[in-house]
């Protein structure tokens, strides 16, 4: 079966399934032309993949679970270790807010110092806070594409803005070349401003940060 036939039975988007096959998951036969050609097995597998990162099992675990280096057993325990570690974590910062209810009145008051390093104890000691690194890194991608864009955009706008000049300043200058040029950089632009679009919503919610995690 086609990839699309695949995405609808296993319930996994085509680039995900995409994702799995590079990292080996799944192992889908190719035709001489390149078209991949899934299985059921494959479709089961994928079902499967779906079912465990439904509890945030990491890719790791889910290759070595399918590569018989870890029982089923053992994986659980891996996502049970790893949720109570979670959830003492989560303890330990509600203590941290409790602690900043009763001395922090104000933001204006608030000895900054004093909790940041609290903070830093709190991650020496196993305690995980956002990583603001990774929340740069994020922002500069999502940044990088609109500016990207932004660039290629301009030099559409100013293809077109020649266009115009040259058929107002050009009487005689045939309508159907103006439109013949001007309809295709309209449409390089509205692709432009699409792809825009779809990069910053992979950058937000995609696969591909997520997979750094593993």
């Amino acid at each position: 079966m086609k990839i699309k036939q695949a995405e609808e039975l296993a319930g996994i988007t085509s680039k995900n399934i995409r994702f799995y096959e590079e990292q080996g998951l799944i192992h889908p036969e190719r035709y001489d032309n390149g078209y991949r050609n899934y299985t059921s097995e494959d479709v089961e597998v994928l079902k499967k993949i779906k079912f465990l990162r439904k509890f945030d099992t990491s890719l790791e675990d889910i290759r070595q679970l399918f590569d018989g280096r870890i029982s089923m057993k053992e994986c659980l325990e891996n996502r049970d270790d790893a949720l109570e570690k979670n959830l003492k974590n989560i303890e330990k910062t509600r203590m941290l807010i409790k602690q900043m209810l009763d001395k922090c009145q104000s933001i204006e008051q608030m000895d900054t110092d004093f909790w940041l390093d609290k903070v830093e104890n709190m991650e020496k000691e196993g305690a995980d806070f956002v990583d603001l690194k990774r929340t740069d890194i994020h922002r500069k991608k999502r940044n990088g594409a609109i500016a990207g864009a932004g660039v290629m955009i301009l030099f559409v706008t100013g293809f077109i803005c020649i266009d115009i000049w040259v058929l107002l300043t050009e009487p005689e200058f045939p309508l159907g070349i103006f439109l013949f040029m001007l309809v295709p950089a309209l449409t390089v632009g509205t692709g432009i401003i699409v792809a825009m679009t779809k990069r910053i919503k992979e950058i937000e919610k995609g696969e591909e940060d997520e997979a750094s995690k593993y």
